[in-house]
């Protein structure tokens, strides 16, 4: 009888059809996919601000989602182009070609930005200093890859301050990708690569005088005497705004507007995040974002943090109430997800672009090595040492990005062996002052680190588009104003980043094993049933995955 029954069960079992499971699966999958990259967050903002926050921006993906917070960018250089790039390609700059923000062009013989485009026109702006695209990055996004698997009908929209931070992460088959022009315009705007006119909704956001309305004074949005976590207000390690004696709150934009580039100067306070945090539920909105079971993908870089920090430092009472701030429009934002496509139906990632040094002649005030290094001095000694080795002038066409790029040309006409002249150059520099560590092209191209800044460099060094010698500058060595933040390094404080996962399809808790940027792509990929990036080389993150 036992075995009768067995045998009848497992039957049963046999003939459920296997589809149903698959059709649960398909309808589990989000509504949205919301990227987020907080431009320069270093991961210690988290823990730092933790107490500070509320309930609804950090602390809710903290506690309603996964937290890796032992997460790296694994190559350099650390900066905005890359880091976007990075995060929703799954690769590095060695594959997905974005080198740096700006860099060398050895064919063309001149600098190129790593969004621009002669080929397009700018909408919404007459401004001829907005043609953009994404071509210039050589591999699919995994915004990309959703437009591809849903046949094109899951939409993909890009937003940012910054051109680059709208347009990397959106990728080549976007249905959109918008930025803010500043100056004396106050708008959103897109290019001919996406379409000819803008939106009517856009236009109507425009036309709202949103922009205009943060032109105000900027104060701290709590009593600056409980603004613990960072620095005093009034200091010499910042750099503040052209017609203000002291870079110390408050701020009236609207009287410091015209000695700062107009519009401008909202995009280093603030309400540069805030702006967006509208944009961005505008966006949702007026494109219907999430309102069909085929999934939709929004891309949001709040770049005004990084703004701040360039121009007052990771210390500074600014960069507290910027991320204070911040925390109240990820709120904002979350409540529009909550309402517009509902709770557990989109999923959020969060991350960041890189993070940022201490101001160094803030570190050596506390005794901690850090120094500034004279780029120009540098190359002036370097191309006299190449001269008086080689008899010949002008072997070195460029510097850029801590990577000397040769004249190819030069090299051929005078017999000059490439390898000779790296090796050359790369013992004299190693010899320089706050000079760490160099590389050469035969290394990368002929060695293979598994680990360390070489691992790092090698990951970053695209064979087409990178230089010939690489420089590493000893730690919290910067070559930049002695007022402000910046970044580029493959030390922790530019490679630590926050990576906080929420909502559909993810696990709560935490973990402190080692993640990579190059790991998002995969996982969403993976947590969407679609095709990688066509040049992804991190893995999927199965413990954040339900």
């Amino acid at each position: 009888m036992i075995k009768k029954i067995f045998l009848l069960t497992l039957l049963v079992m046999c003939c459920v059809p296997c589809s149903s499971q698959k059709e649960i699966k398909i309808n589990s999958l989000p509504k949205l996919v919301v990227g987020i990259v907080v431009d320069q967050m270093r991961y210690d903002y988290i823990t730092r601000f933790y107490n500070r926050f509320e309930n609804g921006g950090f602390k809710r993906m903290i506690n309603e989602g996964f937290n890796c917070k032992n997460n790296h960018f694994n190559y350099v250089p650390t900066y905005t182009g890359p880091g976007h790039a990075s995060v929703y390609t799954g690769t590095t700059p060695k594959n997905h070609g974005i080198i740096s923000n700006n860099w060398y062009d050895k064919f063309g013989k001149r600098m190129v930005y790593c969004a621009s485009d002669s080929l397009v026109s700018p909408v919404g702006s007459a401004s001829q200093s907005e043609r953009m695209s994404p071509r210039r990055m050589k591999t699919s996004t995994v915004a990309d890859q959703n437009r591809l698997h849903t046949q094109f009908k899951g939409k993909t929209i890009g937003v940012a301050i910054k051109d680059r931070g709208a347009i990397l992460p959106a990728g080549h088959t976007a249905n959109g990708a918008y930025w803010f022009r500043g100056r004396d315009e106050g708008k959103w705007i897109t290019t001919s690569y996406y379409r000819s006119e803008l939106p009517d909704w856009v236009k109507k956001f425009n036309a709202s005088g949103k922009a205009a309305s943060y032109l105000k004074e900027w104060n701290t949005l709590y009593d600056i005497n409980t603004y613990v976590e960072s620095g005093t207000d009034k200091n010499t390690y910042e750099r503040g705004f052209k017609g203000k004696e002291t870079a110390t709150f408050p701020y009236d934009l609207a009287a410091l507007k015209d000695q700062n580039s107009g519009y401008d100067i909202i995009k280093s306070t603030a309400y540069g995040n805030s702006l967006t945090a509208d944009f961005a539920i505008a966006v949702i909105q007026g494109e219907q974002l999430g309102t069909d079971d085929i999934t939709d993908f929004l891309t949001v870089s709040f770049s005004s943090t990084d703004y701040v920090g360039h121009n007052f430092g990771v210390n500074s009472k600014e960069i507290q109430d910027t991320y204070l701030r911040l925390d109240k429009d990820l709120e904002r934002l979350f409540n529009t997800l909550d309402s517009k496509v509902g709770k557990g139906k989109y999923t959020v990632f969060l991350t960041a672009d890189h993070g940022a040094v201490h101001v160094p002649s803030y570190l050596k005030s506390v005794k901690i090595p850090a120094g500034y290094f004279d780029r120009n001095a540098f190359i002036t000694k370097v191309k006299a040492f190449v001269k008086k080795e080689f008899g010949v002038g002008g072997l070195i066409k460029n510097m850029s990005n801590n990577q000397l790029f040769f004249n190819y040309e030069k090299l051929k006409e005078n017999k000059i062996v490439p390898e000779l002249l790296q090796r050359t150059i790369a013992h004299f520099v190693l010899q320089e002052k706050q000079i760490d560590k160099v590389f050469t092209r035969h290394q990368l191209e002929t060695g293979e680190y598994t680990s360390g800044i070489g691992a790092l460099i090698q990951k970053g060094f695209n064979q087409k588009r990178s230089g010939d010698v690489m420089i590493v500058l000893d730690p919290a060595t910067i070559s930049y104003s002695k007022t402000g933040s910046t970044h580029g390094s493959g030390l922790t404080y530019d490679t630590h980043a926050p990576l906080l996962f929420f909502g559909n399809g993810i696990q709560k808790g935490s973990t402190t094993q080692e993640t990579y940027i190059t790991d998002i792509a995969p996982t969403i990929s993976a947590l969407l049933g679609i095709a990688f990036p066509n040049g992804a080389t991190g893995k999927v993150l199965s413990f954040v995955l339900e």
